[in-house]
C-alpha cells in the first residue's frame, strides 16, 4: 500500500505561480512512476504531468512550458510547480503512483491516488 497526500493548493491570481506537493509514505517510493492529473467540475480527469524512476519528465501539452514536475525520493515527495496559471487551470489536483518505470498519462494505470488539492486561478 502507498498513501499520498497532496498540499500547496489555494487561490491565485492569473499569471501567479503554485507549487504543489504530494508526499508518500508506506512502498518504496522510488520504484513508483508518479503522476498529476486534474479535474474541473463537470469534467474527467485529466492527465497533468507524470516523472519515471529514472526521473524522465512528460506533460501534456496544455501545461508543457509552464509546469515542471519534480521528485525528491530522499523525502518521498513529487512536486508540481505550475507557473503562469491560466483560469483553465482551476481544477483539483491529484497524485497518482504508478509501479511501473515510466508511468502513463492514463488514470486506469495508476495504483493509488490522494485526496486532492484544489487549485482555484482568479481572472
Amino acid at each position: 500500500q502507498v498513501q499520498l497526500a497532496e498540499s500547496g493548493g489555494g487561490l491565485v491570481q492569473v499569471g501567479g505561480s503554485l507549487r504543489l506537493s504530494c508526499a508518500a509514505s508506506g512502498r518504496t517510493f522510488s520504484r513508483f512512476a508518479m503522476g498529476w492529473f486534474r479535474q474541473a467540475p463537470g469534467k474527467e480527469r485529466e492527465f497533468v504531468a507524470r516523472i519515471s524512476w529514472s526521473n524522465s519528465p512528460s506533460y501534456a501539452q496544455p501545461v508543457k512550458g509552464r509546469f515542471t514536475i519534480s521528485r525528491d525520493n530522499a523525502k518521498n515527495t513529487v512536486y508540481l510547480q505550475m507557473n503562469s496559471l491560466k483560469p483553465e487551470d482551476t481544477a483539483v489536483y491529484y497524485c497518482a503512483a504508478d509501479g511501473t518505470p515510466y508511468g502513463s498519462s492514463f488514470t486506469r494505470d495508476y495504483d493509488y491516488w490522494g485526496q486532492g488539492t484544489q487549485v482555484t486561478v482568479s481572472s
